[in-house]
């Protein structure tokens, strides 16, 4: 039997497993303390524990005491750093991605650039670092050599906006890739992220599984993604792929991996980004609408096989398309306050499950989200005959998906897929740094939250505060109030109305059973998954998660803090703090910067003012709602 030791954490772990036991092969899974009963954990034939994922010396001591012949890295911690591919080779242990010598020729930008043109593939036009600014053709795109991710890049629109943008970009590539080499290309205003998915094996032959859009990015960041690309041609088609595979071709890959283009939607020409020497987090929609012969294709069971030695046993011919496929990620981030990351204990998880639906995710009720790892929770993917039945059914499995005890960006990306813009296929990479996706309105949760609330209530033996008397003379009993934060709610079962903010709304109840109400709410059916405690109400509907205090109505309700009291808005670690006690500042200076799954945050003056508190030190780890800086305003006049 042959073993395999996954490198990874979380729903890919998983996802590869499930392959893995599929085809017979025995299952090692890696963990640090954090994730000691994570599910991947759980479901492996065997564990090893290591200190961390990025530690190459630990990681490849596990294989070698668990006896695994083979490695598979996922994707992030080490699936593209050459030295661990490398470490591994040394070790006698097969990597399940391609050698050391491709990562490092294909896992620098300004390497592959080399190649792509060594195999007539088109390269985004270039300049120098040593160019004088003054002749650039701005917009320009600065961006890290080494790395990936959207690390490192900075949009530069003038002369004088280069040098901070270099500077900014080699301090964060530096941080993250260890390498602050930077390449200067032409910034493409309008344009489409496009993928082909590509396998080679060590008997020289290469294939495609046809091409992705990632166009739906935020600040290089993907949001959706869908396969195969709505906007391309049949020529286009060809050429994407075509291209993909000779640049593969050209520098001997071997294994999965994903060539990346740029297309210019003012022209239609396409440019080579990147190669990801790796499986991809949107792999899923290439399975769900790539046949072979037929059979639709399991990447991870290709790359299984072309690990142990296998060829491909499929012409390119055998390779077609059915259907349309997209891909959601969920994160644990509010994306309706800045995309903050998220962190916490859930409470209730439940993933929209349907026909032509399938979920990737590694996460319980019960189970701490922590700010350590990648806020991605999971992945909804819907299958459809075409686009419009794959958006339909995304929409709707998004709309059902509810994760309660932390806030998730469900909603958001439901919002997102039904609006017209995504609809439309007019979505480019830089939409969402353009737009705002407007977040959706609150009075349907309310409701729903109100009119729960106040079922369990009277299902409840005691009498809650809010409740009424249940006595009015000559009358049905008296409507009960509702306290959700600062809304004030009525709710009068007995005629199945609910006001509030004015608006009187007619209700019927459909069903309530293990945290989820179904209403028909003015006519129309809406439902909710709720968590209601003696001190709050957690509720999610059509994605989107609302968390409402139920205050004590007999108590205290002093302000807790002024206007000019900053709070820390996410769990992290704080970078820098700028300032001490009694200094003044201007308003919108930057007092401190924190940071949390990989995202950094600059806490500024509210206004001009002198600092009266600093609440913490750099290096230290804060709650969420942690006071970090008081600044009293300077007087008036």
């Amino acid at each position: 039997m042959k073993t395999l030791l996954i490198a990874n954490r979380g729903e890919i772990a998983l996802r590869v497993m499930r392959t893995a036991r599929r085809l017979g092969w025995r299952t090692v899974a890696i963990h640090t303390d954090l994730d000691a009963d994570a599910p991947h954990v759980r479901a492996a034939d065997r564990t090893v524990r290591v200190g961390s994922y990025l530690d190459i010396d630990e990681v490849v001591a596990a294989a070698r005491e668990s006896g695994a012949g083979f490695v598979h890295p996922g994707y992030g911690f080490l699936s593209e750093r050459a030295p661990f591919a490398r470490a591994l080779a040394e070790a006698g242990i097969t990597l399940v991605g391609p050698s050391a010598e491709v990562m490092d020729a294909m896992g620098r930008k300004d390497a592959a650039r080399e190649v792509a043109v060594a195999a007539g593939v088109p390269v985004v036009p270039s300049y120098s670092l040593d160019d004088d600014p003054a002749t650039l053709a701005y917009p320009v795109l600065v961006k890290a050599a080494a790395g990936g991710g959207g690390k490192g890049m900075r949009v530069v629109r003038s002369a004088a906006e280069l040098p901070e943008a270099k500077a900014s970009a080699a301090r964060e590539a530096a941080s993250s890739f260890g390498d602050d080499t930077l390449l200067i290309e032409k910034y493409v205003e309008s344009g489409r992220h496009i993928e082909v998915q590509v396998m080679g094996d060590a008997h020289g032959n290469v294939r495609h599984f046809f091409e992705r859009d990632c166009s739906t990015q935020r600040r290089h960041q993907k949001v959706l993604e869908e396969a195969p690309a709505p906007t391309l041609s049949p020529d286009q088609r060809a050429a994407v792929a075509r291209a993909g595979v000779d640049l593969a071709r050209e520098v001997g890959y071997t294994n999965a991996g994903t060539v990346e283009f740029l297309l210019d939607t003012a022209t239609g020409e396409f440019y080579f980004l990147e190669m990801n020497t790796r499986l991809q987090v949107e792999h899923p929609v290439t399975e769900e609408v790539t046949r072979v012969r037929g059979e639709r294709v399991d990447l991870v069971e290709q790359q299984l096989r072309v690990a142990a030695g296998e060829a491909l046993d499929f012409t390119q011919d055998e390779v077609t398309l059915d259907g349309h496929a997209i891909e959601a990620r969920v994160y644990a981030e509010d994306s309706f306050n800045g995309f903050l990351p998220q962190a916490g204990r859930t409470s209730l998880v439940r993933w929209g499950s349907r026909e032509g639906v399938r979920v990737d995710h590694a996460l319980e009720a019960n189970q701490e989200v922590s700010t350590s790892y990648d806020p991605m929770l999971g992945k909804v993917i819907a299958w459809g005959a075409d686009r419009e039945a794959a958006r339909a059914a995304l929409v709707d499995a998004l709309g059902e998906t509810a994760i309660l005890g932390i806030t998730t960006n469900t909603g958001f990306l439901r919002a997102l897929a039904a609006s017209e813009e995504f609809r439309d296929a007019t979505i480019d990479t830089a939409w969402l740094d353009r737009h705002e996706v407007p977040a959706p309105d609150s009075s349907l949760a309310r409701v729903l939250g109100a009119w729960t609330e106040v079922l369990l209530d009277t299902a409840g033996a005691g009498s809650g505060p809010w409740r009424a008397d249940g006595w009015r003379m000559g009358g049905d009993p008296a409507p009960d109030t509702v306290m959700l934060g600062d809304d004030l709610v009525v709710v009068d079962r007995h005629r199945g109305r609910v006001t509030l903010d004015g608006t009187t709304h007619d209700v019927r109840l459909v069903s309530a059973a293990d945290h989820t109400v179904h209403l028909l709410v003015d006519g129309r059916p809406e439902h909710a998954v709720l968590n209601v405690q003696r001190g709050f109400v957690d509720v999610v509907h059509r994605g989107q998660r609302w968390l409402w205090e139920r205050p004590d109505p007999f108590g205290d309700h002093a302000v807790a803090a002024g206007d000019g009291t900053l709070l820390a808005p996410m769990p992290g670690t704080v970078l820098a703090v700028d300032v001490t006690e009694g200094q003044h500042v201007a308003e919108g200076e930057t007092l401190g910067v924190m940071e949390a799954m990989k995202m950094e945050l600059a806490l500024k003056a509210p206004f001009a003012g002198t600092v009266t508190s600093v609440g913490a030190a750099t290096g230290d780890l804060v709650k969420l709602g942690a006071l970090l800086f008081v600044v009293e305003p300077d007087p008036a006049g």
